[in-house]
């Protein structure tokens, strides 16, 4: 038996000392010094060998456990090295190669252009005034003098939440709370978000819009139209000319269209203006007395006007953008055009 144990002890040095994996180490430990192992079956033929002979041979088998133990460690020392030495081999960075370009991000052209609309109207005395997404049908609809049988008011053009909890069709939501809570003069423009049931080359579910509201004693049809055409040339150019003509809106009276001389063109005519050489830019009007008698505002002392652009639109027109959809689909190649 003990040259089986020396046999045994010899098959178990030459397998441990090729072994090149830590799991096929872990393999060797467990059959040779585990708890099932072939030394521990030596152990149990003890039994089986003369009196005299047993405890020399268990002294024989314990030292035969003690190397293989020993061997294992260092093996496993080694080999943790070689996978540690490989694995940085194979991580490691060549110092001397050049670094990735970073590309250097930009503003998105709606920001951009909201940014350049509030700093064109700041700098002519304007405040900046911010609303709720999420509104009642009486800011977005009714003390903005809306029949209720207007087809704004229907499902298939305005988001509703709940009841009369809906998300709002356009920012003059945000004039009415001003005029609720600030006593005039007050002289503010409300960019934002709104949302409408609408989406084609032109349209936008969710797009940008930007309401300006001044409220004072004496104001004329005659400042609105002078502050819209500061602000168009300010924003497209000293070329650019402005116009208004004849509109309803439910919360203005009298009311206009704001048209400018085609950006495109210049007022000549082309496929942009559809040959008419001039582009529609939003809505305008004196605020209807109405309006300012619901919000506990004297008609009789205070007039004012408002007017909306569409931040889109204005985009559109000064980065001639043919389509709204490449605004929201967030193409870089698009994008980069405005680094």
């Amino acid at each position: 038996m003990k040259k089986e144990l020396e046999k045994t002890l010899e098959l178990a040095r030459e397998e441990i000392l090729e072994v090149l994996t830590h799991h096929d180490l872990m393999q060797l430990k467990s059959r040779f010094v585990g708890k099932k192992s072939v030394l521990n079956n030596f152990m149990k033929k003890i039994s089986t060998l003369p009196k005299e002979e047993r405890p020399l041979f268990g002294q024989i088998v314990n030292k035969a456990k003690e190397e293989l133990a020993e061997i294992i460690s260092n093996r496993e020392k080694e080999i943790k090295e070689k996978e540690y030495n490989r694995t940085l081999q194979a991580e490691s960075i060549d110092l001397t190669m050049p670094g990735r370009k970073r590309e250097q991000g930009s503003l998105h052209p709606i920001t951009k252009v909201w940014r350049e609309i509030e700093d064109n109207f700041i700098s002519m005395g304007f405040e900046v005034a911010e609303g709720f997404d999420i509104e009642d049908e009486f800011h977005n609809f009714d003390a903005l003098n809306t029949p209720h049988d207007h087809p704004a008011r229907d499902l298939s053009d305005t988001f509703y939440i709940e009841d009369d909890v809906l998300l709002r069709t356009q920012t003059s939501t945000v004039q009415i709370r001003i005029m609720e809570s600030h006593k005039p003069p007050i002289k503010i423009i409300a960019p934002g978000r709104c949302y409408r049931n609408d989406n084609d080359a032109s349209h936008s579910p969710a797009f940008h819009q930007m309401e300006a509201l001044v409220i004072d004693e004496g104001v004329t049809f005659a400042d609105l139209k002078d502050i819209l055409n500061i602000f168009v040339k300010k924003m497209f150019g000293d070329k650019i000319e402005s116009r208004i003509r004849p509109h309803f809106f439910p919360f203005t009276e009298p009311s206009a269209e704001i048209d400018i001389v085609c950006v495109n063109c210049g007022g000549k005519g082309c496929n942009v203006c559809k040959g008419q050489g001039w582009l529609e830019m939003g809505g305008a009007g004196m605020v209807d007395p109405n309006v300012l008698d619901k919000l506990g505002i004297d008609s009789e002392k205070y007039v004012g006007y408002a007017f909306g652009l569409g931040i889109d639109r204005v985009a559109m027109l000064k980065y001639k953008i043919p389509d709204m959809r490449l605004l929201f689909e967030n193409d870089l190649r698009f994008l980069k055009q405005f680094s």
